[in-house]
Order: C-alpha cells, then sequence, then structure tokens
C-alpha cells in the first residue's frame, strides 16, 4: 500500500528512504492506522538489524516515513540465487533472530515477516522491514488493550506461505507465530524452495495448518543436524513446542554458527581435515542419544501421508554388542555374531517370530554373509583391524547353516559376500601392504588405497558396491566396481560408516553414515550419484542385510564414555562421571581435582571441574578442555571447540584471558610444573611452548611430534615421534634423545616427580597396563594393571588418561558401545 522513493535529506546531508501514503488512500482510516502502526512500531526499535526510522510526518495529505536507506537486496531476491551457502545461511539467520528478538522484547510481533520484507545490504548486514502489520502485545500493568493489539478472531492477516498455522487459521497470535515464520525464511535458504507452496492460496494454508514441510535435507543433504532441528522447532504446528523466547532461538543459532562456521567448506565440499586416530571415534560417538526403548523411535523426514511410518522388532536381548548379522534364504531366520555378557564374539541364530536366540554350534568367529544356498561365511580368529571397531580381519571359511566344520579358505580377509547364486564370494583381503577385492576369490577386481569397511555383490552379480574410509581419518566413500574392473564413486565426503547393502532392485546402495553429529542417519543412492534419506533415529545405525522385500537387520549402537580412576589409594577403581559422555582429561598433582568434559550432540561440550572426593561438578563454560594448571586455578580450552582459539578460564573468581597464539591453532596444551607456561601441541604438529600470561611463543618440536608430558623442572619433555618412537626434547633447544626401554605401543603420560622415571600406558589391549620406565636404565615395571568395567561392550580400551606424578591417582574414559539387534518393515 506504500511507496517508497529514494530522498535527500538536506538537513543532514544524506540518502534516505522515504515511505509515503498516497493521496489516494488517505481517506481510507484502515490504511492511514496501519501506516502510522508502522511508523509507530519501527520506531520504537532501536537495533542493528531493524531497519532505522528517522522521522515521521505529514505534509498536506500525505503521511511519510523517512527511514535509513538500505542499499542491496531482498531476500527474495537473494534466494533466487539457490541455496545459500552454510557459513552464509549462519550469518544472515542470527542477524534475522537477533532483530526480531528486539522486537519482541519489546513487545512488537512483526505478523508478515517473508524474504520481500527482509533484506541484506551490500556488506552484508540485514535488516528487517515493513512492520505494517505490526501489533504490540500488551505488558504486565497495560490498562485495558492497546491500539493494533487487537485482531478480529477468524480475520487472516500475512502473507500465504509464510503464516503460522494459527495465524492461517484466523486465531490469535503471539511472537511465536514471528518464530514459525522466521522457520520457513530459514528453511528456504537451506533448501532453495519453499517450505510450503500449493497450487492454490487455500490448499497452501491448508497445507500450513495440516503439513510438514518435505524434510530439508531431502533437497539439501548437507545441512547439518543442530540447523535441521532448529528449523524443525520454529515450524512446529503447536506454537508451545517452538522457542520460549525468541531471545532463545537467536542464541542457539549463534552456538550453531560459532561451531559450525569453520566447517562450512567441509558441508560444501565433502572431507574435513584429518584427526588424530584416538580421537575419531570419542567425537563421532561421544553424547548419543541413550535408548532406554524404541517406543518412540521416529522416521524423521517422513512426509504426512506419503508413506507408512516403519515398524520396529527388536531381535536380541542380551547385553553385549552385535557385530554383523545377516537373513537367511527363508528370510525368516536370522543369523548374527555377537559377544554377549563378557563372552567372544560366537554365532548365533533367532527367527522373526519368536525372542528367543540360540547359539549356533561353531568355532568362535564373525559372521560376514550368508549364502541362497544356506551356506555361511565367516571369519575365525578375527581380530578388530580397525580402532573405530569398523571391521575385522581373520581367516576366511566356509559352513553349511545346518552345521558342520568350517573349510577354512584363505587368510587376511576383512570383507567376503557371496554371489546371487550362492556358488562364488568376492573378498577383500590383504596381501602383503596391498589390500585387494577379488571376485572371484584370485581375481583382482581392484586395489582400494583406504580401507573397505563393507562389501556388497548387487542383485545381478554385475557390480560390487563398498564403503571406503581413509587410514588418516574418519571420512567414507561410497564407491563400485565392475565387473571389468571399472571404478567409481557414487558418494563421498560422509562421517562414520555403518554398513552398506543393495535395495532390493539393485537400483540404489542403501548406507549408513553421518554428515555432521552423532546420529547415523540411513540413506541411499542411486547409481548417478543421487542421495536420499531413507531413516533417521535418535541412535547410531549399523546397516546390517536388506532382504528382496524391503525389510532391513539394522543394530543400533548406544555409546557411553565414563569417568573411572584410583584416587588418594582407593581400590578398586571408582566411578567419577558426571553424566554419560565424560571425558577425563587433566588431573591437578595433588590428585583432589579432575578436570573433564562432558559431551553433547556433535562436537559440543561443556567444561567441568570436580573434586575427586565426589564432590558436585563445577560448569566452567563451552568449548573443550586442554589441561588444568598446577595450582588448581586455571583451565586452558578451546573455547569454539577443537583447534579454535586458545582461553584461559578461571577456576574461581576472574576473567577469561585469550592467548595469542599468533594464528596457530591447537588442540592439547600442557601447563608447565611451575604453572609460568603452557605447552601447546597443534593436530600433528609442531609442538610450541609459550610464557604466560601471554609472553613469547617459540617451537620445542617438530611436525609429526606428539608431546605432553613435562619434566618436573621444566627443562624437558616427552613425545611419540612420527613413527611412534620415543623421543626427549629439551624445551629451550638442543638435540632429542630416545627414551630408553621405550616400545612400541607405548604411550607417554608423566614424568614421575623425581624426574628420574617415566610413567608410559599400554592401552590398547587388556588388562592395560601403566609402566613405570626408569629413564637411566631402559628398566620397565607395571605399576597398575587394570580393566574396565563392563568389558563386553569395550569398543577400544581407552582414550583419554591422567595421572599424578607420584603415580599413585589417575583417571581415564573408555568408550563401551552396546547394540541390540531390530527388524524394520516399511521403509522405502
Amino acid at each position: 500500500m506504500g511507496e517508497v522513493y529514494r530522498a535527500r535529506d538536506t538537513r543532514l546531508d544524506r540518502d534516505v528512504a522515504l515511505k509515503i501514503l498516497p493521496e489516494t488512500f488517505a481517506s481510507d482510516s484502515g490504511k492511514v492506522r496501519r501506516f502510522e502502526r508502522e511508523a509507530r512500531a519501527a520506531s520504537a526499535l532501536n537495533h542493528p538489524n531493524i531497519v532505522t526510522v528517522h522521522e515521521v510526518g505529514r505534509e498536506g495529505e500525505i503521511s511519510y516515513i523517512a527511514m535509513e536507506l538500505v542499499e542491496g537486496k531482498t531476500f527474495r531476491e537473494a534466494l533466487a540465487a539457490g541455496p545459500f551457502p552454510l557459513k552464509r545461511l549462519l550469518d544472515v539467520s542470527c542477524q534475522i533472530a537477533s532483530g526480531l528478538a528486539r522486537a519482541h522484547e519489546a513487545g512488537i510481533v512483526h505478523r508478515d515477516l517473508k524474504p520481500e520484507n527482509v533484506m541484506v545490504s551490500r556488506d552484508g548486514l540485514v535488516k528487517i522491514l515493513d512492520f505494517g502489520l505490526a501489533k504490540r502485545m500488551p505488558f504486565e500493568g497495560d490498562a485495558g488493550s492497546v491500539e493494533a493489539t487487537q485482531t478480529q478472531e477468524g480475520a487472516v492477516v500475512g502473507t500465504v506461505g509464510y503464516m503460522s498455522p494459527e495465524q492461517a487459521a484466523g486465531k490469535s497470535v503471539d511472537y511465536r507465530s514471528d518464530q514459525f515464520s522466521f522457520g520457513s525464511i530459514l528453511y528456504e535458504m537451506a533448501a532453495a524452495k519453499r517450505a510450503f507452496q500449493s497450487k492454490s492460496a487455500v490448499e497452501t494454508l491448508a497445507a500450513i495448518i495440516n503439513q510438514e514441510p518435505e524434510p530439508i535435507e531431502m533437497s539439501n543433504p548437507r545441512i547439518p543436524g543442530p540447523l535441521r532441528w532448529i528449523v524443525a522447532r520454529c515450524l512446529a504446528k503447536e506454537p508451545a513446542d517452538r522457542y520460549a523466547s525468541t531471545q532463545d532461538l537467536a542464541q542457539e543459532l549463534k552456538v550453531a554458527r560459532d561451531h559450525m562456521a569453520e566447517m562450512s567448506d567441509a558441508f560444501a565440499a565433502g572431507p574435513r581435515a584429518a584427526m588424530p586416530r584416538r580421537y575419531r571415534l570419542f567425537a563421532a560417538l561421544a553424547g548419543a542419544a541413550v535408548l532406554a526403548g524404541f517406543a518412540g523411535v521416529f522416521l524423521a523426514g517422513k512426509r504426512a501421508g506419503d508413506r507408512p511410518i516403519p515398524d520396529y522388532q527388536r531381535l536380541t536381548f542380551s547385553h553385549g554388542a552385535v557385530a554383523t548379522a545377516r537373513f537367511a534364504p527363508d528370510g525368516r531366520t536370522i543369523v548374527y555374531s555377537a559377544g554377549f555378557d563378557g563372552e567372544p564374539i560366537r554365532l548365533f541364530s533367532t527367527r522373526t517370530d519368536g525372542r528367543e536366540s540360540r547359539r549356533l554350534e561353531f568355532p568362535d568367529g564373525v559372521l560376514v554373509s550368508m549364502s541362497p544356498l544356506g551356506e555361511i561365511a565367516m571369519l575365525l580368529g578375527a581380530t578388530r583391524s580397525t580402532v573405530s571397531g569398523g571391521g575385522w580381519a581373520g581367516t576366511l571359511a566356509r559352513v553349511p547353516l545346518t552345521g558342520g566344520a568350517p573349510r577354512e579358505l584363505i587368510e587376511g580377509v576383512s570383507e567376503a559376500d557371496w554371489s546371487s547364486d550362492g556358488k562364488t564370494l568376492a573378498v577383500v583381503r590383504s596381501v602383503g601392504n596391498k589390500k585387494r577385492l577379488e571376485y572371484p576369490i584370485g581375481k583382482v577386481l581392484y586395489e582400494p588405497a583406504d580401507n573397505v569397511t563393507s562389501l556388497r555383490l548387487s542383485p545381478d552379480g554385475k557390480r560390487i558396491a563398498f564403503l571406503t574410509s581413509r587410514a588418516s581419518s574418519d571420512d567414507f566413500s561410497v564407491e563400485t566396481v565392475d565387473l571389468e574392473g571399472r571404478h567409481s564413486v557414487l558418494s563421498k565426503g560422509w562421517k562414520r560408516g555403518r554398513g552398506i547393502a543393495w535395495s532390493p532392485d539393485g537400483e540404489e546402495v542403501w548406507f549408513a553414515a553421518s554428515d555432521w553429529g552423532n546420529r547415523v542417519p540411513l540413506h541411499a543412492v542411486s547409481r548417478e550419484g543421487k542421495v536420499r534419506l531413507v531413516m533417521r533415529l535418535p541412535a547410531i545405525i549399523v546397516l546390517q542385510d536388506v532382504a528382496r522385500d524391503g525389510r532391513a537387520l539394522v543394530s543400533l549402537m548406544t555409546p557411553r564414555f565414563k569417568i573411572r580412576g584410583l584416587f588418594a589409594g582407593d581400590k578398586p577403581d571408582r566411578d567419577l562421571s558426571w553424566h554419560e559422555g565424560s571425558f577425563a582429561k587433566d588431573l591437578t598433582p595433588d590428585g583432589k581435582t579432575i578436570l573433564f568434559d562432558e559431551a553433547a550432540e556433535g562436537d559440543f561440550r561443556s567444561i567441568y571441574v570436580r573434586g575427586t572426593d565426589g564432590s558436585p561438578a563445577k560448569l566452567l563454560g563451552d568449548g573443550r578442555s586442554l589441561a588444568i594448571s598446577p595450582d588448581g586455578q586455571w583451565v586452558a580450552t578451546n573455547a569454539k571447540g577443537r583447534g579454535s582459539e586458545v582461553v584461559l578460564l578461571p577456576t574461581g573468581a576472574g576473567e577469561p584471558r585469550t592467548l595469542n597464539t599468533e594464528g596457530h591453532r591447537f588442540a592439547e596444551a600442557a601447563f608447565f610444573p611451575d604453572g609460568k607456561r603452557i605447552l601447546l601441541v597443534a593436530d600433528g604438529g609442531p609442538v610450541y611452548a609459550k610464557d604466560l600470561p601471554d609472553g613469547r611463543l617459540f617451537p620445542v618440536a617438530p611436525v609429526g611430534t606428539l608431546c605432553r608430558p613435562i619434566s618436573p623442572d621444566g627443562k624437558e619433555i616427552a613425545c611419540q615421534g612420527p613413527n611412534g618412537e620415543g623421543v626427549i626434547h629439551p624445551v629451550e633447544g638442543g638435540t632429542p634423545r630416545p627414551i630408553p626401554g621405550f616400545q612400541a605401543g607405548d604411550e607417554p603420560l608423566r614424568f614421575g616427580s623425581d624426574g628420574l622415571a617415566l610413567y608410559v600406558g599400554r592401552f590398547r589391549s587388556l588388562p592395560m597396563k601403566i609402566v613405570r620406565l626408569d629413564l637411566a636404565t631402559g628398566k620397565r615395571e607395571i605399576l597398575h594393571e587394570f580393566t574396565p568395567e563392563d568389558p563386553a561392550t569395550l569398543s577400544l580400551p581407552l582414550y583419554y588418561f591422567a595421572m599424578t606424578p607420584d603415580g599413585k591417582s589417575y583417571a581415564y574414559s573408555a568408550l563401551n558401545v552396546s547394540s541390540d539387534l531390530y527388524l524394520v518393515t516399511g521403509l522405502k
């Protein structure tokens, strides 16, 4: 109804936007009131993301508003270019939410938030425009109703396609209605299409009230989980299910921006930078939802009315972890390998119409494939082939399901699958230093450079699909090779690959993998490389098998990190966890205070300190902790996630201090014994020392070196070299020297109090050991031996370990992963 002109303010010598109400509307009292309402609403708000009103006036019969001139584009124009890159999306959405929160704090509801009413200037500043439909919510203490607060019940105001359900139904609205409109804009920025758009306005309004939009990941699978969840909450049908305040919404977006802006290129282009081996799995699994039962499991991404809700039938009920599972030829018998109640991995069978499993009378081993003729392919003497627990290696053997002794075929096999006629096997095996994909056995089709973690022959037998993971990172790809050895990559840049299978018609490869966060959804990729979401659950999905009728076998993993330790002469070890994602990071030298992180979704963490006497934990802030000072007064942290700026947080009163690291990014740290220096270690090196509080930063060890223990006099550090060798480096420069008696598999932990010994850990097998190493003679003495409390579900013995210089107190975090097997029907 208004016309906007570019004008010149001659008094202040500036360009402005002049909005006028034309003479033709001057006699329309409703339009005049709306114009005046906009002037009052906008002029009452002072925020960088809301257009500024300079002046309101009337010249004859013409009313006008003089506003700041915004040079740029409306969001409608910007959306024409396609989905927003993640970094830009997070930046502009934070600005919109911030401006909207300010309006809501002032009691003003916009009621017409849409791409046309949001502009982004040439320098990236977002402005919310047009408060012509705004209404003021009455504050506590207001006498009577406020003009423009009331809208007649049943009257629909706003723009079709961006209204909230209550707005579309003509009901009274509050600030949560704007949240829904904002969610619609967020959706459009991410998916490059509207959340609600039908053939007519009436149908669109009906869709807003009754239907869910198509999941964003169907249009843009690279949008990370936290952003999808924010959009989903904004688009909740019930206002009570949205945010309690728009300030909370704005804060959640800022947290997402701070943690994910640096990862935008990874979501756009694929794999992220490599992460050291020992940190991969906890980053993948920490903080995943614990499933007490699956009555409430859901299919995120289900369109209302488009497809049936899947049905989930639990098949295993013992405590432990399921390794592999396959359908038998009859489709009703399930054969699986699992370790239950601390026992080795063994083969079991169960029925889809029963609840009992029976152990098969075969040697201990891991099932890898089931033939259509009822013959099992299994690995004997199987051991974990990767630290992530994603694969096994052993001697391939075949044995009829009906019983008998397994017949050994070849050694060094990690994956195998039967052909559709059950006569031949495709395998991945190690020969020398090379891996070979062979089909049939002996004929090399492909030599993968990376680890192969799953292998499946297509139903027509013409192609082999497999998952690969880089040895140096947790990056997964879905790949195929045909019988002529022609190799192709269907999809790449995934994390935490957990199984693969062909769809029943052979037109897609189904795979479980994640693009961000801890949950692992089930996806499908076509032969042309088009990816779609099949199923998402609040868990880590491991795809085991897909039957010819579309039923799927999946195991659902539940990871837990807990802190256990020995303190002040305790025996045995005791639990000092706070929740179920607790990472022990450091101990004060007196053993009285422990520093730990508590994991949440994705890479989000909270930093705590706690007395080892079991006193309550104290929350210091968000981020990742690195080390605690000897006096327990300061904690070194990566405040914005692993490898971000180094910030010192006080454990008591005081202000945080950000260290000047001269552009370097560090992911590990240790305080020197006198507390006057800090050791800083980058991923993959180099290693630096820095004088505190903010003195010189200087190198002490080269790239490829991992260092942490510092000698009591602060003159030396113990390190692992690029090849795992033990080396002691002088801090102030000099010739490094080897650590006498250091063995492969040792991890340096602490210098002894007298500096004459080094404590090393051996954590890759059970029982775990702490060894005292005499630095003069190389003599080794076992100081402690221990086994985590639940070896039945232990995925990898240990991730974090901290101990005191006297060797009497220690704390560690071990990962236990339990899983149950489910039969899922109704997937499409």
